[in-house]
């Protein structure tokens, strides 16, 4: 049996995406390439139904987006702490739990670090976020042993955990040459948290830190909830959402619902399913957009659009400009429009809240916004160009920095003691 290398990986298991850094028994660590020299994935699982094969990543969308029979799964982390992490679904002609499919994912990081590594590492250390799910203890108690049982599963032998707003500080503070109060930002794929931490090269390496962690926050709230609103706000009614029918009553939203939820979309599919959608026809005044409702079901194209509203949103916050979600899976021509404006008005509730996620953060620190020497961005929703505005205009004059957004989580989860 090979043994594990002496040092520490760590794990940042995301809903969008995932990462892995590694720190020696010297403690110099790196960040580990994934996909080429790319040092993130998408979290992301392909099960090939033509050729019964198992595919990962960016070459898990891709497939997908090729067109190749199969499942596309995304968004696994959203389950922790629901009963559907327990429930099967049928994967090569077998069930497997949701639970099975998260270790499954775990085992190709910890495989992929082996290959860079030249040895299987055993000693890990999960990122987690300040809540998996919100007022709720005792469920958020069940996703972190929800993902303690896969990362055993996944051959980890030492798995320990620590919240991702901390280590995404920690990585900071390796750039730091005076000491800083830092308001640091994890906006991730279905949450964000917050933390406020004394950082310094003067605290670097000290066992306890946690008198320099002066308060953490978070909320459910994350990208994949943004790309919810926005295909509700901007796709949906393509196909019927808000529509009134002959009676003057609105089209039933459920299916719309879930099928703006990445985790979600995939029991659409079923044909129990199937058969409510197609219910739905004597609801519409418009039958052609309940035969572009039922052509997206039947021909399975809901992750396709998902990815394109993901797609339109990162360009529109990018550019700053308008831009067009593509719907030409489902009709010839057929593309919603997304400008600034829009994605900031239909934006504004939900980022008001992580806002106040963020102000909340601060008032249990106990410090003023004049006393914050910056603001420390990572998770790659920081990125949102409304989510950046809004926090200047929360805390004006407080310096903004953008760290490594989709590695910083796992950098400085090798530098914690878990």
């Amino acid at each position: 049996m090979t043994h594990s290398p002496a040092g520490t990986l760590g794990i940042d298991f995301g809903t969008s995406n995932s990462a892995m850094a590694w720190a020696d028994a010297s403690g110099q660590s790196r960040l580990l390439p994934l996909e080429g020299a790319a040092t993130a994935m998408p979290t992301a699982v392909f099960f090939n139904a033509e050729e019964g094969s198992t595919h990962f990543g960016r070459d898990a969308v891709a497939q997908y987006l090729a067109g190749t029979e199969g499942r596309l799964m995304r968004s696994l982390k959203s389950l922790l702490g629901s009963s559907l992490i327990h429930e099967t679904t049928e994967v090569h002609h077998r069930p497997m739990s949701f639970a099975d499919i998260v270790a499954l994912f775990l085992t190709e990081l910890r495989r992929r670090a082996t290959a860079q590594l030249g040895q299987a590492p055993t000693r890990v250390v999960m990122g987690r976020p300040v809540h998996f799910v919100d007022d709720h203890p005792e469920r958020d108690a069940q996703a972190q042993q929800s993902l303690l049982q896969a990362a055993r599963a996944a051959g980890f032998a030492e798995v320990s955990f620590q919240f991702e707003p901390i280590a995404a500080a920690l990585d900071h503070e390796q750039r730091l040459s005076a000491e800083s109060l830092v308001l640091v930002v994890d906006l991730g794929g279905g949450t964000s948290d917050f933390s406020v931490v004394r950082l310094g090269p003067q605290r670097r390496g000290q066992a306890d830190r946690s008198a320099d962690v002066l308060a953490t926050t978070g909320v459910h709230i994350g990208g994949t909830d943004f790309d919810h609103k926005l295909s509700l706000e901007r796709v949906m009614p393509l196909l019927g959402y808000r529509h009134h029918g002959p009676d003057g009553r609105e089209v039933p939203s459920r299916t719309f619902m879930d099928l703006s939820t990445w985790h979600l979309i995939q029991w659409l599919y079923q044909p129990r399913a199937l058969a409510q959608a197609q219910g739905l026809r004597v609801n519409y005044s418009d039958v052609r957009l309940h035969e572009r409702l039922m052509r997206v079901l039947q021909q399975r194209e809901g992750h396709r659009i998902a990815h394109e509203v993901e797609q339109a949103k990162i360009r529109c916050s990018q550019h700053n400009a308008p831009t067009e979600v593509d719907l030409a899976c489902v009709e010839a021509a057929l593309a919603a429009g997304l400008s600034p404006d829009d994605m900031a008005r239909h934006l504004q509730a939900l980022l008001a809240r992580v806002i106040d996620c963020a102000r909340d953060c601060v008032r249990r620190a106990g410090v003023a916004d004049g006393a914050l020497d910056a603001i420390y961005l990572t998770g790659g929703s920081s990125a949102l160009r409304p989510w950046q505005l809004a926090l200047v205009h929360e805390f004006p004059g407080v310096e903004l920095i953008e760290g490594d957004l989709f590695g910083g989580v796992a950098a400085g989860l090798v530098h914690s003691r878990g």
